[in-house]
């Protein structure tokens, strides 16, 4: 079997949904599980009509209704039953939220389900139509279990065993099962959404638990590239790649794939692909335990608007805690630490520049010397760190012949990662030409 995950925008109209089927049919004779988001922009729309049932008492799901009928129509499809029973219930949860005017996590929750709920049951449906058996399916119908930390819920542990259970049988019985993502219910019943990532969550997690041959996941980029292409013009796209690299690449700036999504491919090895629904004869990218034969050099990604914290000490020197002090002081705050590099009596660390530091500066000001800068960008090459002389001859050759400066350089412990700061409006300038100089060569 394997498990082909289509996003929003791959199933946002009628048009595209005849396009995805017609991938899908390509690949029947390898017993697929279709997961699957919400139509197009769904959920940004409930979540604007429930901020108007909660501001003004008053609200209209009219545009919800109308795209999805319109869809239905312009399929040629019978699925108003199913979707009827949905809007109704839609408008009477929308009821309660104008009347008591607030949207609790739990429900904020419940309302954006409808998206992937609706999306299901039409591409179900419409498979149906066309000749190919399918069956739509909520997440929790197939062993999907979760806590009940509502907005970004965890998969219980049951989730392993109850999901081959459920879905291993339909396969059998040559059955299309068109799965939603996203979404679960936790033990008490209460739907549940998973977070950032989730509805890619919800398809490596039937992948890896079914043991699949691998899971598919269809964008609307040529899979992983060497480089943003907003910044760089003659990007590569990357042909094979290993877990560790693509966590690393999503951490500091390329997001096709969230590091989560992809956590339970990494427990059973479990092969992903990542292709272009909207160009499908792009090779796409492939992405395992472990390469055989590495380039020095992958891909290059920048986080910008990042602010660099530097905390020097001679309290440091051959004292025991301090380094927990500190880091006890970010976690105090729910602050995320992006890169840290240490010396006898220094310590310095990078972190999303969207918080106001003031408070956490006066109470590190009290155990050591602190200087906040802002404006400052992470540049990360990912690669063969074993290599890692001849990455660094290069890449800081480069920034000496742009005349940029670096403030301070990281090794993840991946060994797959290489990092260093240099200012905002530098960022660009170096990701070019260190992609010029790494890429050049390659075809």
């Amino acid at each position: 079997m394997i498990v082909m995950k289509f996003g929003g925008s791959s199933v946002a109209n009628a048009e595209r949904i005849r396009h995805v089927a017609g991938i899908v049919k390509s690949h029947l004779q390898q017993k697929p599980v279709l997961v699957l988001s919400a139509m197009g922009d769904t959920t940004d729309l409930l979540l604007e009509i429930a901020d108007e049932a909660c501001q003004k008492s008053v609200f209209s799901i009219d545009k919800i209704k109308e795209s999805h009928l319109k869809t239905l129509n312009e399929l040629g499809i019978d699925a108003k039953n199913e979707i009827k029973v949905l809007l109704d219930e839609l408008g009477k949860l929308l009821t309660g939220i104008s009347l008591i005017r607030e949207l609790t996590p739990r429900t904020k929750d419940y309302l954006v389900s409808f998206g992937e709920r609706l999306s299901v049951r039409i591409i179900a449906a419409y498979f149906n139509s066309i000749n190919i058996k399918a069956k739509f399916y909520d997440a929790w119908d197939l062993g999907f279990t979760s806590d009940a930390n509502y907005g970004s819920a965890e998969l219980l542990e049951d989730s392993w065993e109850l999901i081959p259970l459920k879905i291993l049988p339909l396969l059998q019985k040559n059955e299309l099962p068109v799965v939603t993502g996203f979404i679960a219910k936790e033990t008490k019943g209460s739907i549940t959404t998973l977070g950032r990532g989730g509805s890619d969550l919800t398809a490596a997690m039937i992948a890896a638990a079914c043991k699949a041959e691998e899971v598919q996941f269809w964008k609307d980029v040529d899979g992983i590239l060497s480089a943003d292409p907003r910044v760089v013009d003659n990007t590569k796209s990357v042909e094979t790649i290993s877990y560790e690299a693509v966590a690393e690449l999503a951490y500091f700036g390329a997001q096709v794939l969230h590091p989560r999504a992809m956590q339970p491919c990494m427990k059973t090895g479990t092969p992903v692909v990542v292709k272009n629904s909207y160009n499908i004869n792009a090779p796409g990218t492939r992405i395992i335990s472990s390469l055989e034969k590495k380039q020095p050099v992958q891909a290059i990604s920048s986080k910008k608007n990042v602010t660099l914290v530097d905390i020097v000490s001679s309290r440091m020197l051959g004292q025991y805690g301090f380094l927990a002090e500190v880091f006890s002081c970010f976690a105090k705050y729910n602050l995320s630490i992006d890169m840290v590099a240490t010396s006898e009596v220094s310590v310095s660390l990078t972190l999303d520049a969207a918080r106001d530091l003031s408070t956490i500066n006066k109470e590190l000001s009290r155990i050591a010397s602190v200087e906040i800068k802002t404006g400052k960008a992470i540049v990360t090459i990912i690669g063969d760190v074993s290599r890692s002389s001849e990455i660094l001859a290069r890449a800081f050759g480069t920034c000496e012949r742009l005349g940029i400066t670096v403030q301070m350089i990281s090794q993840g412990a991946s060994k797959v990662n290489i990092s260093f700061i240099v200012d905002d409006s530098e960022a660009s300038d170096i990701v070019r030409a260190l992609h010029e100089d790494f890429f050049k060569d390659r075809g």
